[in-house]
């Protein structure tokens, strides 16, 4: 996966990445029109499918809502790289097929607008610079998940 970086802060939380006020929308193309409103009302106007979300530390976090990472998923974010989550929001994200990647200092290594490649298998990012940057790798299970592009994808398919 290839694209480019669109960078935040520690302790983005749900409200953050789709405000409240949108939780009666289920439409994830919808959704994806009030991603990160409350940091950038113009950011679904910037961003590009395949984009990279990058954060610091306490991705997620605040209310366990699924929206976050489906406004995510009708946007096209090709992944979101922190330096750690909100366990609900990292197990919400995997399971609608987003790769949640956790690095340590990763906001500290990687600038905004950078454009970057990410090998989920290997478990690295490669800046344009060459420099690489190293991750835990996903268990086979979620990179099955991802690859299917969600959990109910993947459970339908190995159902038959």
């Amino acid at each position: 996966m290839k694209g480019r970086v669109w960078k935040f802060g520690d302790n983005i939380d749900t409200d953050l990445i789709i405000p409240g006020r949108y939780l009666t929308i289920r439409d994830p193309k919808k959704l994806a029109k009030h991603l990160m409103e409350g940091i950038d009302p113009n950011f679904h106007k910037k961003i590009k499918k395949g984009d990279f979300i990058v954060a610091g530390k306490n991705f997620g976090c605040g209310s366990s809502r699924e929206h976050a990472p489906l406004a995510m998923k009708g946007a096209g974010i090709g992944a979101v790289i922190a330096e750690s989550f909100a366990r609900i929001f990292y197990r919400n994200a995997i399971n609608l097929g987003i790769p949640a990647i956790e690095a340590p200092n990763v906001s500290k290594k990687i600038k905004n607008n950078e454009v970057i490649e990410i090998d989920l298998k290997e478990g690295i990012i490669r800046k344009e610079n060459g420099e690489i940057i190293k991750f835990k790798k996903l268990p086979e299970f979620m990179l099955k998940i991802i690859e299917k592009g969600g959990l109910i994808q993947y459970l339908k398919e190995k159902k038959k």
